[in-house]
């Protein structure tokens, strides 16, 4: 399920043991639907919502709130996406807000937002979701449907976040076993997503990356058979739709972001700016990506292509303010800082160990070849439990000296106890760390080493 707000300890994102009665006693806790006079069960996502948002934002109001009564993940997933679709299908005119004389004027501004934008109340929106969700599940307590108890892939995900010593944790994360029930994909090929979004001049545009790459990811006719595309597209359509809103709201913050979509025996991965994903095989660390700085010599070129410039102030920056060179936001820094991400794709063989995705918060101070020996001197004093992981390798970016907001995701590949007793090639020092190898990619090599940024 997805996560909206900061996580500050390790979780185990499982798969579909199913939680006997879950939907009797949800009945049982509300059992009629909201008046208007009833609180709602969840907080509305803000004032207004526009037409492109609703599908995002309702889906994350469900599955935070199921997820929060320990729903089992698939049925969390399709009992949100079936009150989702059947609320999308009813008339919506009646949530629909007229835009301030403000708004409309800033519309009129803006050439390239011809199509005027139509604005629903979020607040009586998301109390009528709830009752279209209630009715779903009256419906589905005599007989849930096959999808929603349809068995999937044991997932073993390890996620520690903490807002370290900055004024305000600005990361958000994403970790969805259940992507095909979430999203009513019936294919054969099981699919998983993963994300770590990196927040800054506030936590909007994290918090929106959020709720609505994987939802636009999912909506991507190509997604079936070009899924590194479709991802690549749901940032640049996330990062439109946030920029909309950043100018309706008066909003000024970005966010970097990776994510990892496994469809099937394939990986593929999208990134913006610094966060990073890598791929740890056998002990060796595969590189999945190369991150966007401004020093790179291609961003650098890009940015004074478009008028701007890069300098240095305590490390590499754009227009001397920003220390990445894309992000979906940063509405004043456009379109130097572009919202168009990169993508790579790669063949899983089952020999893989593990996916650790982190913001730069942990990637500035632990390089790439101490990962390996700081997870495998982990499950070796754990016997072999990599629950609790994530946590260890936050503690060692502190220790470090890392003052950034922290967050980081270890999903493995195989059972953490078959990388002791099989011999990890990584184990060992966890200075030393493992071998490592590149992805063949045609993406360039950074400039310089990159210094920890604030």
């Amino acid at each position: 399920m997805s996560s909206g707000a900061p996580q500050k300890s390790s979780q185990m994102a499982s798969g579909a043991e199913e939680t006997p009665g879950f939907l009797d006693m949800l009945l049982q806790d509300y059992p009629a639907p909201l008046n208007r006079e009833d609180p709602r069960p969840w907080k509305a996502p803000g004032m207004v919502l526009s037409q492109e948002e609703v599908e995002g934002e309702l889906a994350e109001l469900a599955m935070g709130f199921l997820g929060s009564r320990k729903a089992p993940p698939p049925l969390a997933a399709a009992l949100t996406h079936e009150a989702v679709s059947q609320l999308l299908q009813t008339d919506l005119s009646e949530f629909r807000k007229l835009p301030r004389e403000e708004e409309e004027e800033e519309e009129d501004d803006h050439e390239e937002e011809k199509a005027p934008v139509t604005l629903l109340d979020a607040q009586s929106l998301a109390r009528s979701f709830f009752n279209q969700l209630w009715e779903v599940a009256g419906q589905w307590q005599k007989q849930v449907p096959l999808a929603a108890r349809a068995s999937q892939r044991q997932w073993l995900v390890s996620i520690h976040a903490i807002r370290n010593t900055r004024r305000k944790m600005e990361d958000r994360h994403v970790s969805l076993p259940s992507f095909n029930q979430l999203f009513g994909l019936s294919d054969p090929v099981d699919r998983a997503y993963f994300a770590v979004f990196d927040g800054h001049g506030g936590v909007d545009a994290a918090r929106y990356a959020a709720v609505h790459v994987h939802t636009n990811a999912a909506r991507q006719p190509e997604l079936p058979t070009d899924p590194a595309g479709a991802l690549r597209e749901a940032f640049r359509r996330t990062d439109q739709m946030f920029l909309r809103k950043a100018k309706r709201e008066r909003l000024q913050s970005g966010t970097t972001g990776v994510c990892a979509l496994i469809a099937g025996a394939t990986l593929h991965v999208a990134w913006l700016g610094d966060s990073q994903v890598i791929l740890v095989q056998q002990g060796q660390v595969v590189k999945l990506m190369e991150p966007h700085r401004p020093e790179r010599q291609d961003e650098k070129a890009r940015i004074e292509a478009l008028g701007g410039f890069v300098s240095h102030m305590d490390c590499w920056r754009v227009n001397g303010t920003l220390a990445v060179s894309r992000a979906i936001g940063d509405v004043f820094q456009k379109p130097y800082v572009s919202g168009e991400a990169d993508a790579a794709s790669r063949a899983l063989t089952g020999s893989e160990d593990y996916l650790l995705l982190a913001c730069d918060g942990f990637f500035d101070v632990v390089p790439h070849q101490e990962v390996v020996g700081l997870v495998q001197s982990h499950l070796m004093r754990q016997q072999g439990s990599g629950l609790h992981v994530a946590e260890e390798l936050v503690s060692a970016a502190r220790e470090r000296g890392s003052h950034d907001n922290i967050t980081v995701m270890v999903v493995f590949l195989r059972d953490p106890q078959e990388l002791l007793e099989g011999g990890n090639q990584g184990a060992g020092d966890p200075q030393a760390g493992g071998r490592s190898q590149d992805l063949p990619s045609s993406l360039p090599e950074p400039e310089t080493q990159a210094p920890p940024r604030s």
